[in-house]
C-alpha cells in the first residue's frame, strides 16, 4: 500500500469514529421501570430527528416492552437491562404497552411516546 492510500484510509477512519460519536452524544436516553401494572414513566417525549434510546429495567417479573408504530417488541427481565433505540420521524402521540400477561390489571401497563417537532 502507497503512503497516500495509508493517510486517506486513515483519515476516513477518523472521520467513520467522529460521527459515530456524535450520533452517541446526540441519543436521549430514557430510564423506563416496569413493575406488576405500571411503567414508569409512562410518559415519554421525544423530538422528530432525535434518536432515543429506552433502558428497560423490571422489579418484579418477566414484562414484555411492544411499541407497535416502531415495530418493537422485547422482553424485559428481572436483573437485566434492555436498551431498545428509535429514531423518530413524524409527531404524534405513539402507545407503548406490556404484551406479557402480569396478572388482573396487566390490560391498564401501558404508556405513550410523545413526538414534538
Amino acid at each position: 500500500m502507497n503512503r497516500r492510500s495509508f493517510i486517506a484510509l486513515l483519515i476516513a477512519g477518523s472521520a467513520t469514529r467522529g460521527v459515530a460519536r456524535l450520533d452517541a452524544a446526540t441519543t436521549k436516553e430514557v430510564e423506563v421501570m416496569a413493575e406488576k401494572f405500571d411503567f414508569t414513566p409512562d410518559t415519554v417525549k421525544a423530538k422528530v430527528g432525535q434518536p432515543l434510546t429506552f433502558v428497560l429495567t423490571s422489579i418484579d417479573r418477566i414484562h414484555g416492552f411492544k411499541m407497535p408504530d416502531f415495530g418493537i417488541r422485547t422482553d424485559i427481565v428481572p436483573g437485566e437491562e434492555r436498551r431498545v433505540t428509535i429514531m423518530p420521524t413524524k409527531t404524534g402521540s405513539f402507545a407503548f404497552f406490556c404484551d406479557v400477561f402480569c396478572g388482573d390489571g396487566h390490560e391498564e401497563m401501558g404508556g405513550t411516546l410523545i413526538v414534538e417537532a
